[in-house]
């Protein structure tokens, strides 16, 4: 990603000119919800703190909207359902805007899109993209059910059976991905947001192969009706034209090299 001078000076504290029009929500607490366990959107560093690009970006909404955010933690299979019955007012952690959730939630608009890569040990030789992989039943895949990679794996590479002995379940991306790296699988897939991000910390360890598979828009989640969609909404457009996203991918997918 290539960036002018002038953008790579911004300060993300910087209020835009079109802030000024953006509504304000008085001070109102905002409990967001997260999983902590999708770098570099969100995630445990290694002094323990909580950081990543949705962390960031969250902060500034809150600077140009008004907001106090609270944070609170639960698991990606708990966060839709929980953010469905109003448990929380927000979440994030890399979630793709799809049709079928939206009867569950309110999206926002889309902060980020990202494409579905495919990612496997440094010295792999036996496949080189989904077709190969997919020719060789003797090659395993990594999944957290119920995500994206989950479904592109099953439906992208394989034969659209969910339960394909070849697809390994994990809790986590990151569990997965260290299987991949001990040899227990030999691919796993993640958006080019966080399969970037591991690669380039590696050190050669990792590679991506083939072409994308898809593409894919993340967008923060609402309880149905939320009267926060619409603020948000402003917000993001008002980064956006202003470089401040821009700024944080030059941050958190350029400069920042996870692991170091």
């Amino acid at each position: 990603m290539r960036l002018t001078a002038a953008l790579l000076g911004l300060s993300l504290a910087a209020l835009p000119a079109l802030a000024q029009d953006l509504p304000d929500l008085g001070g109102r607490e905002v409990v967001v919800v997260t999983e902590n366990a999708y770098p570099p959107l969100q995630f445990i560093d290694k002094s323990g703190a909580a950081v990543g690009w949705e962390y960031d970006a969250m902060a500034e909404i809150a600077k140009r909207l008004n907001i106090t955010v609270k944070y609170e933690n639960t698991s990606w299979d708990a966060m839709i359902p929980a953010v469905a019955e109003a448990q929380f007012d927000l979440g994030m952690t890399g979630i793709t805007i799809k049709e079928e959730r939206k009867a569950q939630v309110d999206f926002s608009d889309a902060y980020m899109r990202s494409e579905m890569l495919m990612i496997v040990r440094g010295d792999e030789e036996r496949f080189t993209d989904a077709a190969s992989f997919a020719a060789d039943p003797e090659l395993l895949v990594s999944a957290q059910p119920g995500t994206s990679p989950f479904y592109a794996a099953v439906y992208d590479i394989l034969d659209g059976n969910e339960e394909n002995p070849r697809v390994i379940k994990f809790e986590t991306f990151g569990a997965g991905l260290e299987a991949l790296k001990a040899g227990d699988v030999d691919l796993t897939l993640s958006d080019s947001t966080a399969a970037n991000g591991y690669v380039s910390a590696s050190n050669g360890g990792l590679k991506i192969i083939g072409a994308p598979l898809a593409s894919e828009d993340f967008g923060f989640i609402f309880p149905k009706g939320s009267d926060l969609v619409a603020p948000i909404n402003a917000a993001i457009a008002s980064m956006k034209a202003d470089g401040t996203m821009d700024a944080l991918n030059q941050k958190w997918f350029v400069e920042y090299k996870m692991g170091e």
